[in-house]
Formats: structure tokens, C-alpha cells, sequence
């Protein structure tokens, strides 16, 4: 990336309202256009919203963005769409056992309206407010029983089973948190108490493990902030065997949606452990040793991001991906969605840039002004050509928010227009929501309103 140190949330302004007018547009078209009845749209293809994968976990999102919408411009019509259909859709999301996806439905509805309600945005009613609570609280518990232990320690394993441990699960897990501070756990067999937070640290922590690496020669491919999207264990003996992908080219190389969940996910961790107490850690260890190990896992994936992404800060779908020889020297010129080898992976922009602004104002924070800036910096170079052409979606025709995003390439299930190569010009409905969730970070700064969190700050 080249770093334009001179950015600031003010000099964004009129791109992140152009983002903000536009979304208003592409929500109502798929409220009045979208046929529920075909399951949660997931990407689109020629422009329209379709529905393709293994689980339901777009569907938070989808009515996660008008309840950002609200909060962005606070039309009555946004919200009261979020939160009808949070009220009657979105409750299997929260009893279902079988996804490690709690967080991304979860905190997007519930959790978004909780927050509002919270901060004095919407009319405050207790009954309401009790039950996004409860919803949020169940929604932590059933979470945290996807759980596989290993010698001083465990995870919240994915759908592939108790043995596969997922990089993006560490931004999902976040609904522990807020489960935890609501006063809630989960209760095991001869009502043992299990603490939502205890699982949730020991999940990050394992995740900075093995999921992370710090080029510390643990493998030929140890490459300082490089991800692997999956972790195999042993479920017998709790031992790591070796490392994998599903939607990434392999597990040696670093797809890179799911390096930008960890350093979202890092960050955003660092930032909720300040309100927790120190005798609250104590289980896990000390304040100084996890947060010295989220801090590490967080700068080593920004700084990985950093120095493999192209030019403008929007990368291509997996850094080991095989026909980026062909594109010469990729890394010291923009992003190109149009070539004809590799596609690019806007929703991962979208994501990872919340990561470096966070992990800069946080640094900042402790008395690291350079370092900080640097992120901070990053994050809004990100942002600065993200919320741009060829990225937003201005064809009113065109369902999408955030265009060039990419959902499961090995699995060939992206659209490839007429006269490409390659996936490029379609939308997700998880790159959609995290542009619009970056947007209204910046905006809360630009405004001067509280700083934008998932956990509970009142």
C-alpha cells in the first residue's frame, strides 16, 4: 500500500454521504424486489441478490444494514424495517446450534438495536430493551456450547465439526462478549457454571496460536502476519495437526477475508477488554499477557496487509493466489477488478479497514502517536478509494452497495460476466454491510458522536 498520511474523517465526508445515499437506494430495492421465500440473498449475480451457500449467515446483515442506515441519516422507515424483520425472522439465529456465525447475525440486529436504544437513538422502552437483552444473551450461550477444549485452552469450532477451528469465528465471538456483560453464561451438565468470557478469551488466544503466524519458523511458509483460514486438531488429544482453507487458495497461503476478519477481530477485542476488570481475567491469565498477545496477533496481520495488498489498499482474493504472476508487479500499482487472472476482494477492503483504523487509535491511545497514525492512515487510504469508483455500486439497477466482492472462488461459486475471466462487478451481502459499518464509524467520529462499538459502553 502507499500510505496517504494527509487523509482525515473530515476530508471523507462527502464520499462516506455519496456511500450513504446510495445505500438508501439499494436497501429499499431489495426490501421491495427480493423474494424472501428463496432464503437470505448471499451475492448477486448480473445485479440481482440470489441466495448460494452452506448456511444462513447473510441474513443479519441484511437487516443489519438498514438499522445502520437509521443510525446514519435516521429515517423512521430504516429502522422500522430492521427491526420488524429482526423481530420476525431472525429468532432461529439465535437458538441454532449448528453455525459459528452468532456474531454476524446476531450483533448486526439485535445487537444494533440494543445499541441504539442504549445511546438514546431510538425511543427507550423497557420491555424492548429487555428483550433484545434476552435475545443477545442466548445468542452468546448457544454460541459458546460449540466448543472444543485442548490442553489449557479451546475454540469455538466451525460447521466443519468440533475439530476445525475457523479464522473469521474470532469476529463472530463477540457475542460472548456482550453476553458477558449483560451478567449472563452458559450452564452445563449438574448446572456447572461455564463464563462466557473465559471462552471467549481462550478462543482469541488460541486463534493468535495457530492461526496466526509471526515468522518465527514454525513452518516453511511462516510468513509474519500471514492467516491460515482453518486449524485441523486432533479431538482425542487436543493436538494441532495442521493447517487448511476453504475459501482461500490453500492453507500456506493467506486468503485474505479472512485476514481481514483477525485483524478486525483483534482489534476490536483490545478494545472491549478495557472495560473488563482485571479479577475478571484471572482464569485466563493476565491482563498483560492476553492483551500483549492480541497487540501482537493485531499489528502482525495489519502489517502483513499492509505490505501485500496493492497500491490503493483493496486486495486481491488470496495472496498466494496462482495467477498473480501473470499481473507483474501487482503489489506497486492499484488493484485491477477488471484483469483477466485473479479478482480482487472488495468486502475484505471493507473489513480490514475498520481493523487498521481501530488497531491506530488504539496505539494511539497508549502514548504510540507514530505508529498509530500509520494505522490510522492505512484505514483511511483504504477507505478513501474504497468509497470510489470502480468500487461503489452508482447503477441504480444494480442491487449491490460495494462492487468486486468475492464469496467462494475455489468452489467456482462467483458470477463471471460475458467477455471475463475472472469474478469481478457483483456484490455481498457481508461486503455491503461492513462498508456500510466502516461508514458509520467514520461518521460517529466526523459528528462527534460515541465512538462506534459492538459491546455495551452505557
Amino acid at each position: 500500500m502507499i500510505i496517504d498520511s494527509e487523509l482525515s474523517p473530515a476530508g471523507l465526508h462527502q464520499k462516506i454521504n455519496g456511500l450513504w445515499e446510495l445505500s438508501a437506494s439499494k436497501i429499499m430495492e431489495i426490501r421491495d424486489h427480493y423474494d424472501d421465500s428463496r432464503g437470505s440473498p448471499v451475492f448477486t449475480v448480473k445485479g440481482k441478490y440470489t441466495t448460494r451457500g452452506w448456511t444462513e449467515w447473510t441474513q443479519g446483515f441484511q437487516y443489519g444494514s438498514a438499522i445502520l442506515q437509521y443510525d446514519a441519516d435516521h429515517r423512521d422507515e430504516f429502522l422500522e424495517y430492521g427491526r420488524q424483520n429482526t423481530l420476525e425472522k431472525m429468532a432461529p439465529h439465535l437458538t441454532h446450534m449448528g453455525v459459528h456465525d452468532h456474531g454476524f447475525n446476531n450483533l448486526s440486529t439485535y445487537g444494533n438495536l440494543h445499541r441504539l436504544m442504549v445511546e438514546g437513538k431510538t425511543s427507550f422502552n423497557e420491555w424492548e430493551k429487555h428483550f433484545y437483552e434476552l435475545s443477545l444473551k442466548v445468542s452468546a450461550a448457544v454460541q459458546a456450547a460449540r466448543w472444543t477444549d485442548l490442553p489449557g485452552g479451546g475454540y469455538i469450532y466451525s460447521f466443519n465439526g468440533p475439530h476445525s477451528l475457523f479464522v473469521d469465528t474470532l469476529r463472530s465471538c463477540r457475542i460472548l462478549a456482550v453476553g458477558h456483560q449483560l451478567g449472563h453464561s452458559l450452564k452445563g451438565e449438574n448446572d456447572l457454571h461455564i463464563s462466557l468470557l473465559e471462552r471467549l478469551i481462550s478462543h482469541a488466544l488460541t486463534t493468535a496460536k495457530y492461526s496466526v503466524f509471526y515468522g518465527e519458523d514454525r513452518d516453511s511458509y511462516d510468513v509474519r502476519g500471514r492467516t491460515a483460514h482453518e486449524c485441523i486438531f486432533n479431538v482425542n488429544d487436543g493436538n494441532f495437526r495442521c493447517v487448511n482453507s476453504q475459501q482461500g487458495y490453500s492453507g500456506y497461503s493467506t486468503w485474505t477475508r479472512g485476514l481481514a476478519w483477525a485483524m478486525a477481530g483483534f482489534t476490536e477485542l483490545l478494545e472491549f477488554l478495557e472495560t473488563v476488570k482485571e479479577e475478571e481475567l484471572s482464569a485466563t491469565g493476565s491482563r498483560t499477557e492476553i492483551e500483549d498477545t492480541l497487540l501482537k496477533a493485531a499489528r502482525a496481520t495489519c502489517d502483513f496487509y499492509i505490505l501485500n495488498t496493492p497500491t490503493d489498499g483493496i486486495p486481491y482474493w488470496d495472496t498466494g493466489a496462482p495467477g498473480l504472476l501473470h499481473l507483474g508487479d501487482y503489489l506497486n500499482k492499484p488493484s485491477d477488478p477488471n484483469n483477466s487472472f485473479e479478482p480482487v476482494d472488495s468486502s475484505a477492503a471493507a473489513i480490514a479497514a475498520q481493523g487498521l483504523l481501530r488497531l491506530g487509535r488504539y496505539l494511539s491511545a497508549r502514548n504510540l502517536e507514530k505508529e498509530g497514525k500509520m494505522y490510522w492512515s492505512a484505514g483511511l487510504t483504504v477507505v478513501n478509494h474504497l468509497f470510489d469508483d470502480p468500487y461503489l455500486s452508482r447503477d441504480p439497477g444494480h442491487q449491490g452497495l460495494l462492487l468486486h466482492s468475492i464469496y467462494h472462488h475455489p468452489n467456482a461459486w462467483d458470477h463471471i460476466p460475458q467477455g471475463s475471466k475472472i469474478p469481478c462487478g457483483e456484490s455481498s451481502m457481508w461486503g455491503d454491510y461492513h462498508a456500510r459499518e466502516l461508514a458509520i464509524y467514520l461518521l460517529r467520529i466526523i459528528r462527534d458522536e460515541p465512538y462506534y462499538q459492538f459491546f455495551i459502553t452505557q
